[in-house]
């Protein structure tokens, strides 16, 4: 409570402090719900920025006072960022996994030993049924191989993910942002409040069922190259995409395996290594693109929302306050994963204190630490991978700060 208490006052302040810099600018009085960009063009919205660096330091980016369009937003968010320089509060977001973490019996031991985490994932398996024709859980705990075929490998990951970072939020981690990899963006959409949780359960099992009676015949390779060799690459093969922007120097392509097999040799004459990805079809690629017409059909009929939680696209590799509409989620299928644009957005906008990849296991949590660097947040799976417990869990909410055994040691 008084922490609740101290960030209200702090917002309150910024909010005051931001209402009487417009006032300045504009030469009359200025409310809370109004929007920055209506009154600022860039020039004058930088000399705010410059404003807030000289009163408080470095609470915001330039780009920031963009991203938070309304005075209101733009005070809670120097806020947050400002409990977060205090070092004293944990500030965590989630990074949610996409395809190629599953595995078979995953999170058993979560689901044996955790009634929080069993509740959560039983209530995405319910609501997954009527359009899996299964119980994702069944399929999961015994250890069924069909969780490698695409129509329940999206679904069983949704159900994962989004009982895992439920599990975290009931035991008092709330997520400041969210990001998803893929069809992690489903988890990190119903998790933000984009999508409900029914919507998002339904779009994941058709997205993955419409994929799945694609023709087969395409394949995934990641090399250690840049996206503008990548771009030169794919130049002369028009069924190969770029599928996934990891790091610097970590691309994934996508397409037709010919393409692919030419791009491999003409690789290896430079001394680069790639290595082929176990999939079943081409993801995020231009052989996806039969697909979109019918899901599009599909979304069309859900009605997406605006995140209530900083939500960082992995279509836009950014920040984004738009509603999730229909229009993001057809454009998702094709579109590259811009994961280390969004996850660099996220780590300089947010200055989130721990970032906890939520997913069966650890794909991400490297990538996160390269791109934080020395001195950036702490980075850890909820997961490490088939052995996980509710022990291991139990290790995680203690390292942020939460739950029964963190108020213990508060108390102490």
């Amino acid at each position: 409570m008084r922490e609740q208490q101290r960030d209200d006052d702090f917002e309150t302040a910024y909010r005051e402090w931001l209402l009487d810099r417009l006032a300045h600018y504009l030469g009359r009085p200025v409310r809370e719900t109004d929007s920055v960009h209506e009154y600022l063009d860039s020039v004058a919205g930088l000399s705010l920025y410059g404003d807030i660096e000289e009163e408080f330091g470095p609470l915001v980016e330039p780009a920031d006072i963009w991203a938070y369009p309304t005075v209101r937003e733009l005070a809670r968010h120097m806020a947050e960022r400002g409990a977060g320089a205090g070092g004293s509060r944990i500030r965590a977001a989630f990074v949610f996994t996409g395809q190629g973490s599953q595995h078979p019996g995953m999170t058993a031991g979560l689901y044996r030993n955790s009634t929080v985490y069993r509740r959560f994932l039983d209530e995405a398996g319910k609501v997954l049924q009527p359009y899996t024709g299964l119980s994702v859980v069944e399929m999961i705990l015994g250890k069924d191989p069909r969780i490698h075929q695409t129509a329940f490998t999206q679904p069983a990951l949704f159900a994962v993910e989004y009982a895992l970072a439920r599990t975290l939020e009931e035991a008092g981690v709330r997520p400041v942002s969210v990001l998803g990899h893929g069809i992690g963006e489903f988890a990190a959409a119903a998790v933000s409040g984009a999508l409900t949780l029914p919507d998002a359960a339904k779009l994941v099992a058709l997205r993955g069922a419409f994929m799945q009676y694609l023709p087969s015949g395409g394949g995934m390779m990641a090399a250690c190259i840049t996206p503008y060799e990548a771009t030169e690459l794919i130049a002369c093969e028009p069924g190969v995409g770029i599928s996934a922007i990891n790091a610097a120097k970590s691309t994934v392509l996508s397409g037709d395996r010919g393409g692919l097999e030419r791009i491999e040799s003409k690789l290896a004459e430079r001394g680069v290594r790639c290595r082929h990805l176990t999939v079943t079809h081409a993801f995020h690629s231009p052989l996806m693109a039969p697909v979109v017409p019918k899901f599009e059909a599909v979304v069309r009929r859900v009605p997406g929302g605006a995140a209530s939680v900083p939500f960082y696209s992995t279509v836009y590799g950014r920040l984004t306050t738009e509603p999730l509409y229909a229009s993001y989620w057809t454009e998702q299928l094709t579109a590259p994963v811009r994961f280390a644009d969004a996850a660099r957005a996220l780590l300089a906008q947010q200055a989130p204190t721990h970032v906890v990849e939520i997913g069966p296991r650890a794909v991400l949590t490297p990538y996160l630490r390269r791109l934080g660097g020395a001195r950036g947040p702490v980075c850890l799976p909820v997961c490490q991978g088939p052995e996980s417990d509710a022990v291991d869990l139990a290790g995680v909410i203690s390292v942020l700060d939460a739950g029964p055994l963190a108020a213990a040691l508060a108390g102490a």
